[in-house]
């Protein structure tokens, strides 16, 4: 999904401007991207002089290390609240699972859609 690097926008409209399903705005003197509308054609990112459109593949490191640290804060709560740090492994295996799950769900919707794709490409 795409995202604007707030720093790199200059607000010049050129977005909203070739975007074919109006799904950007400026606020505050920036583009903001309505993810509810926006298709995903790309004609936003490939027309910003700026480059403050991105991607969400840019992100993947950032949300990573979020995740670690999330886990570590839980499992360090966990051990203070239950008073043992079995509780803060237990906190962690279950951390694991949630993201395994996560996993699960993004590879079967991914299969769906490939499905979907090869269907439509007939």
């Amino acid at each position: 999904m795409p995202w604007v690097h707030e720093e790199s926008c200059t607000g010049c409209g050129l977005c909203i401007e070739n975007c074919p399903v109006d799904a950007i705005s400026i606020e505050n003197g920036k583009a903001k991207i309505l993810m509810e509308k926006c298709i995903r054609c790309g004609s936003c990112h490939d027309i910003c002089p700026n480059e403050a459109v991105r991607h969400d593949s840019e992100k993947i490191p950032h949300i990573v290390a979020s995740n670690v640290e999330l886990t570590k804060r839980n499992m360090k709560i966990s051990e203070e609240y239950f008073g043992s740090k079995e509780a803060g492994l237990k906190c962690l295996d279950k951390m694991i699972k949630h993201f395994i799950r996560e996993k699960k769900i993004a590879e079967q919707t991914i299969e769906i859609l490939e499905k979907i794709k090869a269907e439509e490409s007939k």
